[in-house]
C-alpha cells in the first residue's frame, strides 16, 4: 500500500507544479488554491509512504515521478519544446527510478 501512496504523492507533485504555473505567480486564486491543496496532499502521501519505506528510496522516486510528470505536462499543456538529447536524459531518469525500485 505504501508504494501506492508514493505513486500518488508523485502524481500530486505534478498537479501542484502544473497548477503553480497556471496560477501565474499566485495571481489566479483558483489555481493558487489547487497548488496548495496539491502540495498538502503530495506531502501527506509522501509522509505516509515513508512510515515504512526508507527515505533513501522514497524521496528519489517521489521527485523522479514529479520531474518526469512535470516535463510531460509542460510538453502537453504548455507546448514546451524538448530536444532529443533532453528526451534521452528523461529516459535515463525513468530507468534510474525503475532501477532504484528494483534494487530495493
Amino acid at each position: 500500500m505504501n508504494w501506492i501512496y508514493l505513486l500518488l504523492a508523485g502524481l500530486f507533485e505534478v498537479v501542484w507544479a502544473t497548477t503553480m504555473k497556471m496560477s501565474h505567480g499566485f495571481t489566479k486564486l483558483n489555481f493558487t488554491i489547487m497548488t496548495i491543496v496539491g502540495m498538502i496532499v503530495s506531502f501527506a502521501l509522501l509522509a505516509q509512504a515513508t512510515k515504512t519505506l526508507p527515505l533513501s528510496l522514497a524521496y528519489p522516486i517521489w521527485t523522479g515521478i514529479g520531474a518526469v510528470g512535470s516535463i510531460i505536462a509542460g510538453v502537453i499543456l504548455f507546448g514546451d519544446k524538448i530536444s532529443l538529447l533532453t528526451w534521452l536524459f528523461i529516459v535515463l531518469l525513468l530507468i534510474s527510478i525503475i532501477g532504484i525500485k528494483a534494487s530495493a
